[in-house]
């Protein structure tokens, strides 16, 4: 109400009577209209405008007569400076809803007159799905109906009543008679435009849209809504094409197409190619629809992945980029800013005579005369003010372009000969090139699915040359050429994989080491090729954030998800994560130790998800156990909450409340057996396989009942149990026991308990003999597998846990699930020396980056070890043998001095 207390009413209605014709003569047609907005009265002007329509019986008049009335009361409050550019294009928006709303209706009931209009909608695309409409705008709606909701006569067939239907809602709104139109109707959005019908059945829409259609109309419904009609059948109908729209997997061949797009419209446009008479705002060269690009391409890009970024509005989506971090905050506010003032003087232009028109008036009065009524002295000033803007548009849209779209597709592909391929691999150096190229071939003459399409091996071949001599250059090369075969033969199209490699040629060096050093992350792209798709962003390298950030970030589920899609949505966001840090470990980004926390992390925000999703399904069957809850405790390395890429979850279920409950569920479970079930599905859903492929494997064979006992105990029985029944192995677990999942007071009584058991009094030399007898059995059953198993060598990590936890159990000091930090407690208070700190770290380094390079703990081929010392942090392989026999050392000192048994370390 401010603005419009403070708007120029007067001068407003002034400059429309003097430079806008179609203004002037509403005026003169709405006198009482008029008499409001001179009032300066705008919102009872609108709500007056509204219904100026009604008690009328004709549908196609009461539309054009609120049509009128609401142009001009937009137009003139918009030059009072009394509603902003959103509210005016937001009221056109609504507007056509409402037309298209009453015009459908109207349509169906010409031929069933007492029929409740049903089957029949209106999708929204461009700027009238974004609520952005122009002050004369064509609309470009997509008309579906269901043949078996549609009401119809008898003897009509479903599609020919619908054809009618959208004949008639082409008439009523579009047909220009003595009253004027509502809105020009362009119905060529809609699927196969040259060949359909005006309204295509939902299953014939959805039928396109999966199977032939375009990259141009993917961006189209960026901006869809189900605007009209039976919107209910629209919303699904979008949100059964949303994975259509958004992408899982980059597209650099849609991205490309916009880039195209771009140059087609730039090179057709008519009128001035820069800023001057004839202009084009829309079109042009920093104009409106670059700015809308600029938005959706990053949309498409990185919509599949952050639903944040599925908006509508322009203005939205580039203030939800910049939160993103996709782009400069200063350029999302500069194009902002400039969309605007483009898309205000795009409606001054059409203020004028009520013309979709985007250009700039050729003659220089004409030119003056939009300016004046803008309130700019004169042409001039406009088109000064107008370079500016399509300048620095025209710039940060030709850097988009010029960064995401490749040089351009190959339309003639020729097939190199095995002997230009052999000469070809050979110069790069490849040791065995011969039997290489005849592979290469074996690909491109039909062997490899992914390369049978001409597409697929025109995309090959703008990137092969690349590629191959990043292959070569690898720290393995022909390791990297077989781990990228099977890539490839496990991909049903390489098309956006070589897109995006001729997109982002430095993810070739980064794909090559991937594939040399760490079989882990190489097998995962052979699963999941659109894994290097976030490495596009710098933020790839960024460590996660807390546990409730990434709870967050995982449970940003599509609309109406069910249980199944839950769990996939889960799985590649984790798979995401763990192969980004896979990359930072290959890269050298980050230390080893921060990146082991942040594998636990993220376990620990997926473990929270996924039990309040099977939580949640296991509910609607089995209710709740009234005063109980579940609760989570984590063990080992997820207890210590530092885990590597080949960590196990090792859990115990427990429960809280009576066991003799019951829930209340239409199927009711007892409280034990209620809680054994429901354990076995969150097991379930962290463990089993799904599309999007596997997780974490869970042990949970430290529960009070051992391997073959039920999977969930109650608090109370766990609470007897350690208190009572426990032996020492089973108190040294639990010192690195923490509580992952549960309610605030359940995990602190929980905590309680553990603190209770391990710092209660107990016999300090069977302690001694018990952990010494374990280890000794330890030793025998379990050696170390190899020169790297830093976990199982004498000396090692294990041996560092036991002194740790024999410590901790003998003088209830220390008392912190983290082995890192339950080793500075101890150091601290004088229990343990402070040379073991930095043997921990060492070693953990070399586990965590370990488990990557060499998971079978032998040394391995000078690449990785050089991968392995860069990791860790050492700038020679003696240098890191060197650190790892004086960290064993330490432990070893420490363990004859604690226990009085010398360790054999060789």
């Amino acid at each position: 109400m401010d603005a419009q207390l403070q708007a120029d009413w007067t001068g407003a209605i002034e400059r429309a009577r003097a430079h806008a014709p179609y203004l002037a003569s509403l005026l003169n047609r709405h006198p009482d209209l008029a008499a409001l907005l001179a009032e300066g009265k705008g919102e009872e002007a609108l709500a007056f405008a509204r219904t100026i329509g009604s008690g009328t019986d004709d549908v196609g008049i009461a539309l054009r007569r609120e049509k009128q009335a609401m142009a001009l009361a937009l137009g003139i409050g918009d030059l009072a400076g009394a509603f902003p550019l959103l509210r005016v294009t937001g009221e056109l928006s609504a507007l056509a809803d409402r037309a298209l709303d009453g015009a459908i209706a109207e349509g169906i009931r010409r031929r069933v007159p007492d029929a409740e209009p049903a089957g029949f909608l209106a999708l929204a695309l461009g700027k009238h799905g974004a609520g952005e409409l122009n002050y004369s705008s064509d609309i470009d709606p997509i008309l579906l109906f269901d043949p078996e909701l549609l009401p119809r006569r008898e003897r009509d067939e479903p599609g020919e009543a619908a054809q009618r239907v959208a004949r008639a809602v082409v008439e009523t709104l579009g047909k220009v008679t003595d009253h004027g139109y509502v809105f020009r109707i362009d119905l060529r959005l809609r699927p196969a435009s040259e060949v359909s019908p005006l309204a295509i059945s939902i299953n014939g829409a959805l039928s396109h849209y999966e199977s032939s259609a375009l990259a141009w109309e993917r961006a189209a419904f960026i901006r869809a809504r189900a605007c009209s009609g039976d919107i209910a059948a629209g919303e699904a109908f979008l949100s059964a094409i949303r994975p259509f729209v958004w992408r899982k997997s980059l597209d650099f061949g849609a991205i490309a197409e916009i880039g195209r797009l771009t140059a087609q419209i730039r090179a057709n446009t008519r009128g001035s190619a820069t800023v001057g008479p004839g202009f084009d705002l829309k079109k042009g060269r920093g104009g409106i629809r670059e700015v809308e690009f600029y938005a959706q391409t990053h949309q498409l890009i990185h919509g599949g992945r952050n639903p944040a970024l599925r908006l509508r509005g322009t203005r939205a989506t580039l203030s939800a980029l910049a939160e993103a971090g996709l782009v400069p905050a200063e350029d999302a506010r500069l194009l902002g800013e400039s969309y605007d003032r483009l898309r205000t003087i795009e409606h001054r232009l059409q203020m004028v005579q009520d013309q979709q028109t985007h250009a700039l008036p050729m003659r220089p009065e004409a030119l003056d005369a939009v300016a004046r009524l803008d309130g700019l002295p004169d042409g001039e000033t406009l088109l000064g003010e107008l370079r500016a803007i399509t300048d620095a548009v025209g710039e940060r849209y030709d850097a988009l372009v010029m960064a995401q779209t490749p040089l351009g597709p190959t339309t003639q592909v020729a097939m190199p000969a095995q002997d230009d391929l052999r000469d070809e691999l050979a110069g790069l150096g490849l040791a065995d090139a011969e039997t290489m190229a005849q592979r290469v071939e074996g690909w491109l003459s039909g062997g490899m699915r992914a390369l049978r399409s001409d597409a697929a091996r025109a995309a090959f071949a703008a990137v092969r040359a690349d590629l191959f001599a990043a292959l070569a250059a690898a720290p393995e090369p022909e390791r990297a050429f077989a781990r990228f075969e099977k890539l490839l033969n496990n991909l049903p199209s390489a098309i956006n994989l070589f897109r995006l490699l001729e997109a982002r040629p430095a993810l070739l060096e980064r794909l090559a080491r991937i594939l040399s050093l760490a079989p882990t992350l190489a097998d995962a792209l052979a699963r999941r090729a659109d894994l290097l798709d976030p490495l596009i962003d710098a933020s790839a390298f960024d460590l996660p954030g807390a546990v409730e950030e990434l709870v967050a970030e995982f449970s940003q589920f599509e609309a109406g998800a069910d249980y199944e899609q839950k769990l996939g949505t889960v799985r590649r966001k984790v798979g995401d994560r763990r192969f980004a840090l896979g990359v930072q470990l290959i890269e050298g980004a980050n230390d080893p130790l921060d990146i082991g926390h942040a594998l636990a992390r993220i376990a620990e925000a997926a473990l929270v998800v996924l039990t309040e999703a099977a939580l949640a399904e296991f509910r609607e069957v089995h209710g709740h156990v009234a005063g109980s809850e579940l609760v989570v405790l984590g063990l080992g390395r997820m207890g210590g909450g530092v885990l590597t890429h080949a960590s196990d979850l090792d859990l115990i279920y427990l429960f809280t409340g009576e066991f003799a409950g019951e829930s209340d569920g239409r199927r009711p479970l007892g409280a034990t057996l209620y809680y054994n079930r429901l354990s076995q599905r969150v097991t379930a859903a962290l463990s089993v396989p799904t599309a999007e492929g596997a997780l974490y494997e869970v042990d949970t064979r430290l529960r009070p009942s051992g391997e073959q006992g039920p999977p969930a105990a109650s608090l109370d029985s766990f609470t007897r149990y350690q208190q009572e029944q426990a032996w020492t192995w089973e108190h040294m677990a639990l010192c690195r026991a923490r509580a992952l999942y549960g309610s605030a007071p359940a995990r602190g009584e929980l905590g309680a308990v553990i603190r209770g058991v391990l710092a209660a009094p107990r016999d300090v030399a069977k302690l001694k003999t018990d952990v010494l007898d374990m280890r000794a059995k330890m030793a025998g059953h379990k050696p170390a597998k190899g020169p790297l198993d830093v976990k199982l060598m004498r000396g090692g990590l294990v041996d560092l846990e036991f002194l740790v936890h024999f410590i901790q159990l003998g003088t209830g000091r220390g008392l912190d699930p983290d082995l890192g930090a339950a080793l500075q407690l101890l150091v601290a208070d004088g229990l343990l020396p402070a040379s073991l700190v930095e043997a921990h770290d060492v070693m953990t380094r070399l586990l965590v980056a370990g488990r990557l390079f060499a998971p079978d703990t032998q040394v391995p081929g000078k690449p990785s070890c050089m991968a392995l010392e860069r990791a860790c942090g050492y700038g020679t392989w003696q240098d890191l043998e060197a650190a790892l026999a004086l960290s064993r050392a330490h432990v070893a000192a420490s363990w004859r001095e604690t226990f009085g048994e010398t360790l054999e370390i060789l």
